[in-house]
């Protein structure tokens, strides 16, 4: 049987048997990619162009969108190659770039959410020093620390991971490479070393999962107080796009890497790994546009200027 060393390639998980079925998964994914760099770059822009929307709150939404084209650019465009030149290879190198910067995008993700909580819970719990908390330096700071922590993470993992001697084949059970996947080729007790990790990785979650939890009970406890209608339905609004984000991503994800091996199928997993690496990158920008009426005025803002602009702009003459 091959080792890792004779590996110069992995099979990844054919999404269909026939050449239509093929094309139509490729026009799927295709219109999944587009419409999640649409709507993420669309905030983006709207969050760096517009002077009201330069808060805490909108620049660790920046920085969520970021992350969701990266984490989804990740996986998708080699997904889409393979459906449409019908194909399922992606290199060791390939594989390797894409367990890396998946994790780091994902474990940022993870760490921003939490961010994110955190500052919905000062702006609510403690609105008197919000200011002192959340000041432009403390917002940087955070923010680069989960930008780090997921550079850091994914450069443990992945070496970790590639590390192991690969003996049970190349056939990779996922339209990407997954950590779980790729454990399954191992045939070295060492790879109890990335169990481990996965574990720790999986308390970490748990604990990042805790704290939005806690936050959010304390969040929720202040807004049922609060006396105006007005502010209640305000603070709802900001509070419920996050939570509905942080409920798909970690839910999916931590059933992903926790579910039962007698449970598992590889249509389940390909669901699943669907739902947590696909899905909240595509809806994210649609569940915080939906109920911010701040978002939904500096977008539309955003296409009257672009409109405007097009049609005062003079013709070439030939």
């Amino acid at each position: 049987m091959p080792n890792s060393s004779s590996i110069s390639q992995f099979l990844l998980l054919a999404l269909a048997d026939t050449r239509q079925l093929q094309l139509l998964h490729f026009w799927l994914l295709l219109g999944i990619y587009l419409a999640a760099l649409l709507g993420n770059g669309l905030i983006s822009t709207a969050v760096a162009c517009h002077h009201r929307l330069h808060t805490p709150m909108y620049f660790f939404l920046l920085n969520l969108a970021l992350l969701d084209l990266g984490c989804i650019s990740t996986t998708l465009p080699k997904a889409m190659a393979n459906a449409l030149w019908d194909t399922r290879h992606i290199s060791y190198t390939g594989c390797a770039a894409q367990v890396f910067f998946f994790l780091f995008f994902i474990s940022a993700e993870c760490c921003i959410l939490t961010i994110m909580s955190y500052d919905r819970y000062v702006a609510i719990c403690k609105p008197l020093h919000y200011g002192t908390l959340m000041d432009s330096r403390a917002c940087a700071t955070m923010a680069a620390a989960a930008w780090g922590t997921g550079l850091l993470y994914s450069l443990l993992h992945t070496a970790s991971t590639f590390s192991l001697p690969l003996c049970h084949g190349n056939a990779v059970d996922q339209f990407f490479c997954e950590i779980p996947q790729i454990l399954k080729l191992s045939c070295s007790n060492f790879y109890l070393i990335e169990v481990g990790f996965i574990v720790l990785s999986v308390v970490i979650l748990f604990g990042c999962f805790t704290f939005i939890v806690l936050s959010y009970v304390n969040v929720f406890r202040a807004v049922l107080r609060m006396p105006s209608e007005q502010g209640r339905h305000k603070a709802f609004s900001t509070c419920l796009p996050h939570l509905a984000v942080v409920s798909l991503f970690l839910s999916t994800g931590m059933f992903a890497y926790l579910k039962l091996p007698s449970i598992s199928s590889p249509s389940l997993d390909l669901v699943v790994s669907f739902l947590y690496s696909v899905v909240p990158p595509a809806v994210n920008p649609l569940i915080y546009s939906m109920r911010n009426q701040d978002i939904k005025d500096a977008l539309w803002k955003l296409m009257t200027r672009c409109v405007s602009e097009a049609m005062n702009c003079p013709s070439l003459s030939t």
